[in-house]
């Protein structure tokens, strides 16, 4: 028999104890890690996470209370477990999470308490998270572009996200993780601008392949692998290095000498890593998942709720973790398999499409599934197939998408869409190989001075036009307003065209004038910039937006006004060579 003294420093010294037989599946895989999904909601609503339709909540009851997820949590950490993470639904929004990080930090033998969010509320909840106990945290960031964010996510908020990272870096997390889910033709575009993130702050990007759940419309032409990924970053970042990864890390880990921070490739699809994985989860209605990709589930709950005594509930999570395979069904296999939308497994990373949603009427969670869109017709099947028909219809009214790339319109007798085939598409300069939208590549492009200029007419009827030359509107003064909100609206072209790069504009102007023998508003917009693209949609759309302001400004006193001509006028410093319209160019004067 042992003595006291010598059981007391075996315990002591945990690393010569065995781990707990109870976690270790038939490979040597030890647990040590548990994910715990808190709730099933979300203030969210992200494409690759939730199913268009939505989903069938969890009645309230039937989900975990918080002393049982304590409770079970503690039977974990007993065996070895020293690392959970709180994830969702959006963990944050459960009005207790300041109590549960505290009740689980409390746990003894637990080391790590993390949080993957998806930031909205990180300004608001953070300071009393951290006190209680969390540290270490995880934000969900598809993309760094506002447009981008509300297609994907179907909600507003970039914003807030931002201010979210800025705090916890401030609060001293190190590093903040940005989880990224790259999916080809959405976001396949940012990848630079994710790294130069990490170039002055301590930032661990994780760019993510897109991976199937139910109801998220996946296929592998949506999923950029981590090697193609890897190729692109490494054009700009010639000097990438790649890092040594820590034990049973799941993310491939690279920096950029000289950048503060990290970024780093899961590559859950072409190179999984399941022969490391520590991982089990459990979800917000108490089942235990071995495997993030298998559909096969244990429920505690019901253990936990019909008396099962500590024992018990061990052996039944040993017999789990012992069936578990010895990896996931593989990229060409998993999609046809029956699992849980990611939002109800509880491993979202959180946030990002045609059509772009109204968010006017939207509920802050999901309680059934029609809550998610007041008219079902607005969002297709497969979002990215609205995504890229959105764009093509830009591109079939400019000349890219002309007669020699395109082998026919909507035909007349079958009215039928014949959709260009491969080498059709490889001409459109905005359309990839594989029919999806992109933004061209302007990394190598000379920076010249580049102006481009502007101009739309609104005709707005003879006792407008009078009110408004003397200033007589009742919702005040017509041309200064219109040019304000023209410069405003310019300034924002790239969150309104989706394809339009961001830009440093270095001038942006309007100028209006009245035409009294016609009684039209003339507007003028130019716009100037140092840089590897051109102005055009900036100046174009500054004069646009110019034009719609006086249409509101007028509509009370007329509903007949027109937008009647609206185009470019010149450009110039572009590789092309400028453009200037002139008289013969056959632009009739509209008023």
């Amino acid at each position: 028999m042992k003595s006291a003294t010598s059981e007391t420093s075996l315990f002591e010294n945990q690393k010569i104890l065995p781990f707990s037989s109870f976690l270790t599946d038939s490979h040597g895989r030890q647990h040590n890690y548990l994910r715990i999904s808190l709730t099933e909601r979300c203030n969210l609503r992200c494409q690759y996470c939730m199913p268009a339709g939505g989903v069938d909540l969890t009645a309230k009851d039937k989900l975990l209370s918080t002393s049982e997820i304590v409770k079970i949590a503690s039977v974990f950490v007993e065996e070895g477990v020293d690392k959970i993470r709180l994830t969702g639904g959006e963990p944050s929004i459960r009005p207790d999470i300041v109590e549960l990080v505290g009740l689980l930090k409390a746990l003894d033998g637990l080391k790590t308490l993390a949080m993957t969010t998806n930031g909205l509320l990180l300004s608001r909840k953070l300071p009393a998270m951290k006190e209680a106990g969390l540290n270490m945290l995880n934000i969900s960031l598809d993309t760094l572009i506002t447009s981008k964010f509300e297609f994907i996510t179907r909600r507003k908020g970039l914003e807030k996200v931002l201010q979210g990272i800025d705090l916890a870096l401030e609060m001293g997390y190190n590093p903040v993780k940005l989880n990224c889910v790259v999916m080809r033709g959405l976001n396949d575009d940012e990848l630079h601008s994710f790294v130069e993130l990490t170039r002055d702050k301590d930032i661990d990007v994780r760019f993510i392949e897109y991976m199937p759940f139910e109801g998220n419309k996946w296929n592998d032409k949506k999923m950029v692998p981590y090697h193609e990924m890897l190729e692109n970053i490494k054009r700009k970042y010639s000097d990438l290095r790649r890092t040594e990864d820590a034990i049973n890390d799941t993310s491939k880990a690279f920096l950029v000498p000289g950048y503060r921070g990290k970024i780093g490739f899961i590559t859950s699809m072409s190179e999984h890593f399941c022969g490391s994985c520590n991982r089990l989860r459990l979800t917000a209605d108490g089942n235990l998942k071995v495997c993030l990709f298998g559909n096969a589930e244990t429920s505690l709950r019901d253990l936990l709720r019909n008396g099962a005594t500590k024992e018990e509930l061990v052996s039944v999570i040993g017999q789990a973790v012992g069936r578990k395979k010895k990896q996931h069904a593989g990229m060409s296999n998993l999609p046809s398999m029956k699992n849980r939308p990611m939002i109800l497994i509880g491993d979202s990373n959180g946030l990002l499409t045609g059509r772009f949603i109204a968010t006017s009427s939207i509920r802050p969670y999901c309680t059934d599934k029609g809550d998610h869109f007041s008219n079902r017709d607005d969002y297709l099947d497969d979002p990215w197939t609205t995504y890229r028909e959105t764009h093509a219809s830009l591109l079939q009214a400019s000349s890219l998408f002309n007669a020699s790339t395109r082998r026919s319109n909507l035909s007349q007798e079958t009215h039928e869409l014949t959709i260009p085939d491969a080498n059709d598409q490889l001409k459109l300069t905005h359309v990839d190989q594989h029919g999806q939208a992109r933004m061209v590549d302007i990394t190598e492009k000379p920076w010249t001075i580049r102006r481009a200029t502007a101009q739309a007419i609104v005709w707005i009827g003879p006792e407008a036009f009078r009110l408004v030359g003397e200033n007589l509107i009742k919702k005040g003064d017509v041309l200064k307003v219109a040019e304000i909100a023209g410069i405003t609206g310019g300034k924002l072209t790239s969150q309104l065209i989706p394809l339009c790069h961001p830009i440093s504009l270095h001038q942006l102007g309007v100028r209006i004038s009245l035409d009294s023998e016609n009684n039209c508003v003339i507007i003028e917009s130019n716009a100037v910039t140092h840089g590897p693209t051109g102005v055009e949609m900036e100046a174009l759309t500054a004069a646009a937006v110019a034009s719609l302001t006086v249409i509101d400004m007028v509509k009370a006193v007329t509903k007949e006004a027109e937008i009647r001509n609206l185009h470019l006028v010149s450009k110039s410093g572009g590789t092309r060579g400028d453009f200037n319209r002139t008289k013969n160019d056959n632009v009739p004067f509209p008023c």
